[in-house]
């Protein structure tokens, strides 16, 4: 089998270790990495032995995918240009700027017959894996997702920074469309919302409450879930499930009538099985694990919830 000829346009912090797998990968020929600044193009280019560049064009006729690693603002214009010459594309989280860009994409990717997958990571977590499989209709779920500050992805707000990786998680388990809409948010150290919260309810009668800093002393990312007869308890960043669920369809009386199952998993390596599911889909032709229209979907929501976050600023 041919090896997919493969390149990264951006080798900053994450575009880096995207380039780095690219490079690992026995299905993939990384035959260069691009990047708006000379010196981060040739510091990557010559860890991993391959051409460094600074226009993305030069890619154009020699790469059969990409993935595009960039400021946010500069999606569209780089993911339009590859997907009209043939190029697969793997862009990075939220999929462009607005809900019209991105649906330029989706339908240019279908009009070229290309492969556009989006780089939501979480959905590579084991410990989501797992659960996704447990979880039938939700009633409530809850999120929190916190980080330190750190001065990179503050051009966006936290909503579209931190809180759309759990957007999308939770759009994708509830697979219902929603109804209603309320946020709360704030500035603290940047020019955009560092913290916020959003009560999202949906058509099937799930209500969501997700939470959003990156002004917060450690790190977290947990969500709990719950849905008749069970509560799911996930740690997305030390990769542990638990699952409370009663032992019988008897009222639950005393702790012993209810049943915990506790599993953790190997923290692996979500962004290499992402990139292995990406090249998976560009060899047969399958549907990516986030489409296009996942992306979509989790940039609307996020954009709405910035729209309410800016009225009542």
């Amino acid at each position: 089998m041919n090896k997919v000829r493969t390149a990264v346009v951006g080798v900053g912090y994450l575009g880096r270790f995207h380039a780095q797998k690219y490079a690992e990968l026995p299905d993939s020929e990384l035959v260069g990495v691009v990047d708006h600044s000379p010196l981060a193009a040739q510091q990557v280019a010559i860890e991993l032995g391959v051409p460094g560049l600074t226009d993305y064009r030069a890619l154009l006729g020699k790469v059969d995918a990409v993935s595009i690693v960039v400021p946010t603002p500069l999606h569209f214009e780089i993911a339009e240009v590859f997907l009209d010459h043939g190029v697969h594309v793997l862009v990075e989280k939220p999929i462009t700027e607005t809900i019209d860009q991105a649906r330029r994409l989706i339908d240019l990717a279908t009009l070229r017959q290309c492969v556009l997958q989006v780089g939501h990571l979480e959905r590579f977590n084991p410990a989501i894996q797992a659960a996704a499989k447990l979880i039938g209709t939700p009633r409530f779920i809850e999120s929190h997702r916190l980080a330190p500050f750190k001065q990179r992805g503050t051009d966006v707000s936290v909503v579209l920074d931190l809180m759309i990786h759990d957007i999308d998680l939770i759009q994708e388990l509830v697979q219902q469309p929603i109804s209603s809409i309320d946020a709360v948010g704030a500035q603290v150290f940047s020019q955009d919302i560092d913290i916020a919260n959003a009560r999202i309810r949906f058509e099937g009668g799930c209500v969501v409450n997700t939470t959003a800093s990156r002004v917060s002393l450690r790190q977290e990312r947990k969500m709990r879930i719950f849905q008749d007869d069970a509560y799911l308890s996930i740690d997305l960043q030390q990769k542990l499930l638990s699952v409370v669920s009663k032992k019988d369809s008897a009222p639950v009386e005393s702790p012993s009538q209810v049943a915990i199952n506790e599993q953790s998993f190997e923290q692996g390596d979500a962004l290499r099985s992402e990139i292995e599911s990406f090249l998976n889909s560009v060899r047969t032709g399958s549907v990516p694990v986030v489409t296009g229209e996942d992306g979509l979907r989790a940039l609307a929501t996020a954009i709405k919830i910035t729209e309410l976050l800016s009225i009542s600023k």
